[in-house]
């Protein structure tokens, strides 16, 4: 055996210098292949070393969060792997963001982001500690969620309509609360300021969407613009009134309330989007895995109905559609934000 193959050795040695070239390119494919089969086999095994980390870089309870759980126990079963929920808010969604930024690109940590983290927070700040367009690789837009316009039950006006009129009447008598400066609920607000005219508004910013709608419901300020998501079981509960929605149709889950549009206030036909992402150099394969089964999840007409009822609506896209939707929408809140000249805290 050991003569055979010193022999085999000694041949291929021989054949080698007889022909340089041939051999040479034949030794650079086998060590290329050599290189690549590990990356290869490692991307077919996912997701079979370990459960997958969804980060929501929100608080639980929020919309982002509501939605995530809904859709990481439908990602579990279609991968065979327990996908655990790890809920990591604070400054915006930024904090979140950058752990997954700075994750190994494995396909092991992954986000569920929005308009404030993708969108939004660049706009507003350009000295992130991650680059938006840099740092994740897009897998996929599954939802959107419109806003809704929400007053207590005290307050004295009964559609869009009349509060356009009654803040125009009193220009800073009345206010607006929103879960922080340049949150989603702040920069609707603004948008609504401005499409409706121009109307001179206080902004009262909070820790948290929940301490708003606390003292919404107390009568302690005017209004708020929510996300449907989050607003939806307060309303179902009578404790806030909605007054409109954004986006260009009625939401399913308020089919009695009105567009903004329909009520004089146009421009407001947008809605905060729900996406994931993964780590940049996650592999293609991986990511268009993950594409293929959310895709598939939130086109269920299980998730479908489920969504709906919380006001959120399916959407589904490819790495590429779902790019250009948030590279899209951060040039239409960089203009809303250097019009209202909101700074960063």
């Amino acid at each position: 055996m050991a003569r055979r193959l010193l022999s085999s050795t000694t041949s291929l040695l021989d054949a080698s210098q007889a022909q340089p070239y041939p051999m040479k390119k034949l030794f650079a494919a086998l060590f290329v292949v050599a290189l690549t089969a590990p990356a290869a086999a490692w991307a077919q095994a996912w997701p079979t070393a370990k459960p997958v980390r969804l980060v929501i870089p929100f608080p639980a309870g929020g919309a982002t969060d509501t939605i995530g759980r809904m859709l990481a126990q439908q990602l579990a079963t279609a991968l065979g792997q327990q996908v655990v929920v790890d809920n990591k808010p604070g400054a915006g969604g930024t904090i979140g963001s950058d752990i997954v930024a700075k994750a190994p690109a494995d396909g092991y940590t992954i986000l569920l982001a929005t308009s404030s983290t993708h969108s939004i927070g660049p706009a507003l700040n350009p000295r992130l500690p991650y680059d938006a367009f840099k740092s994740f690789a897009p897998v996929v837009h599954v939802a959107n969620a419109p806003s809704v316009l929400v007053v207590g039950q005290s307050f004295p006006a009964a559609t869009a309509r009349e509060l356009v009129d009654l803040l125009k009447k009193n220009p800073g008598k009345y206010n607006f609360g929103s879960s922080g400066i340049g949150t989603y609920p702040h920069l609707t607000a603004e948008m609504f300021k401005w499409r409706a005219g121009g109307l001179f508004v206080v902004h009262i910013p909070y820790r948290g969407t929940g301490l708003v709608m606390t003292d919404l419901i107390a009568g302690q300020i005017g209004f708020l613009m929510d996300s449907v998501v989050s607003a939806q079981p307060h309303i179902a509960a009578g404790r806030v009134r909605p007054l409109a929605v954004s986006g260009a149709k009625r939401s399913a889950s308020l089919p009695n309330v009105p567009t903004l549009t329909e009520q004089g206030v146009p421009g407001m036909e947008f809605g905060n989007w729900f996406g994931f992402f993964a780590p940049a150099g996650t592999p293609a394969d991986i990511v268009q895995r993950l594409n293929r089964e959310l895709n598939a999840i939130v086109r269920s007409p299980d998730m479908i109905e489920r969504l709906g009822k919380t006001g959120a609506e399916p959407v589904g896209s490819t790495p590429e559609q779902f790019a250009k939707t948030y590279r899209d929408e951060y040039d239409n809140w960089k203009l809303v934000i250097q019009r209202a000249n909101i700074r960063a805290e």
